[in-house]
């Protein structure tokens, strides 16, 4: 039945939303007992080693735990087969690694944690490989839940090492902080392996030298992938450190907190997305189905969107110390940026279901270079090439703001006009315009507007704009979902809400 596919798509989002906000909320209230335990030292180093370690892990992995994800998904594809291939092609490429890391430290480099490094490395690959796989399989509260259980291992964890044990013990300070997050996925592997009884599935016979060639063909490009959006990600932060200060990055960084709100909705619907993505892009109404979801989407994240930007100055005043107030400045531009991260990760989807994984490779890198450029030329006043002074913008930490907002609208477009090729569905290419248009007003208000019962009046009507702008969608989508819900067949849609 056609309202099926909604009630799933429905099911799976309150499932994994309930395990990842249960889970970001536990992770919270760690912050205190960080800052309580660790010096200010020992929180930068244990930082940096999961950073590092984040960079690695599908460097590792060669990627195959999201191919072992995806292959798991086709119902043509041999479970057990893509299982048994995916892991024992980890086990080789993190015997390379770990040949790598016993290299490097043999040579010097990183060598007082590069053991940490390497173990959270093969640890985030272990659970990561086997959670993956159930999710292929569709076995969606179990996958929440070891979620929840991951996360309540590593603060149990956190309190052993860094509390309930002796000050100057081995577990003390970065090496606790570590291996809480490196035996709590090792746990929590050994737990899916028994538990959901996996270890069934892992048979040498079962091995299969073309899939494993075909899971390669698609999970190495997505290495680099990862790579690319860590540099859209991450490199205007050291890049505002290096031509404004540490404490404009600080400030910077701050006012990142507040946009990832958007970034968390995305991800809570991208990880039930991808398995619907999967299933229905076989099905005669793909095109409808494909065009309604991402419609709905687009309604949320763009009134998401609308209100956090008019909230803005409130929240920060809320959220942030009196030093670290003046962040709401990045707010709106950053919000903007996430926004179109939001669009970027749903189109990443049809790559996804089509396998064409050196797509997403390319788009990423187009992004990761745009970025780049344009914190050159907008956050530095001047650069200093071949003893000649190049103006820049001078627009400091801004500029790394909207350098990252122009990236990711530029692989948006991209992705849009490719995709296209590859999946017959509509974006609602004029309700995106008219949509970005009112976003951009709300932007520029917010950053140039003093008066502020003129503000207030402007935020007002802009946010009433987008709620009006996307009404029609949103009612459309209330009403799928209650339909969904009641078991109802859907009648279909003579209007598209594509418009």
């Amino acid at each position: 039945m056609a309202e099926g596919k909604y009630k799933k798509l429905l099911s799976n989002t309150a499932i994994y939303g309930v395990g990842t906000f249960a889970s970001k909320i536990l992770v919270f209230l760690l912050t205190r007992l960080y800052t309580e335990c660790l010096t200010t030292e020992q929180f930068g180093t244990a930082d940096l080693i999961t950073n590092t370690a984040n960079l690695l892990i599908p460097f590792a992995a060669a990627g195959v735990c999201e191919a072992i994800f995806r292959f798991a998904l086709d119902s043509k594809e041999d479970k057990r087969s893509v299982l048994s291939t995916g892991f024992f092609l980890i086990c080789i490429t993190s015997a390379v690694f770990a040949a790598v890391a016993a290299v490097c430290g043999a040579l010097g480099v990183f060598v007082e944690y590069l053991w940490l490094v390497a173990l959270y490395v093969l640890m985030s690959n272990f659970h990561s490989m086997l959670a993956l796989y159930i999710r292929a399989l569709d076995r969606t509260k179990l996958y929440a839940l070891q979620g929840i259980m991951n996360t309540v291992l590593t603060i149990s964890f956190n309190l052993l090492f860094l509390v309930i044990l002796p000050e100057g013990n081995f577990f003390d300070g970065v090496n606790g902080y570590v291996l809480s997050v490196v035996v709590a996925d090792a746990v929590m592997g050994l737990f899916l392996l028994l538990y959901a009884h996996l270890y069934r599935d892992i048979k040498p016979r079962a091995f299969d030298g073309a899939l494993a060639k075909r899971m390669l063909k698609y999970s190495i490009p997505l290495v680099p992938t990862t790579v690319f959006w860590w540099v859209t990600n991450v490199s205007d932060r050291f890049m505002v450190t290096y031509f404004c200060s540490e404490a404009a990055n600080g400030i910077y960084t701050a006012a990142y907190k507040i946009p990832t709100l958007l970034i968390l909705i995305t991800g809570v619907f991208s990880e039930a997305w991808q398995f619907s993505a999967v299933k229905e892009s076989e099905s005669d109404d793909r095109a409808e189905f494909y065009t309604n979801v991402f419609g709905g989407f687009r309604a949320v994240i763009f009134i998401s969107g609308a209100f956090i930007i008019a909230l803005s100055r409130i929240i920060a005043g809320i959220l942030y110390a009196a030093d670290f107030y003046t962040a709401w400045n990045y707010i709106p531009v950053l919000v903007g940026s996430s926004i179109f991260s939001s669009f970027v990760t749903f189109l990443s989807s049809i790559y996804m279901v089509k396998k064409k994984s050196v797509k997403s490779f390319i788009t990423a890198m187009v992004g990761a270079l745009v970025n780049i450029t344009l914190n050159f030329a907008l956050i530095p006043e001047g650069l200093e090439l071949f003893g000649h002074t190049v103006p820049c913008a001078g627009w400091g930490a801004q500029g790394a703001a909207v350098a990252t907002m122009i990236s990711y609208a530029t692989v948006f477009v991209i992705r849009a006009v490719d995709t296209k090729r590859l999946m017959s569905f509509k974006l609602g290419v004029f309700n995106l315009a008219l949509n970005s248009a009112v976003i951009a007003a709300q932007i520029v208000m917010m950053l140039f507007v003093d008066n502020l019962p003129v503000l207030i009046a402007g935020q007002a009507l802009c946010v009433l704009a987008v709620i009006a702008v996307n009404a029609r969608t949103l009612i459309f989508a209330l009403r799928s979902i209650l339909n969904a819900l009641r078991g109802r067949k859907k009648v279909t849609e003579k209007n598209n809400i594509a418009t």
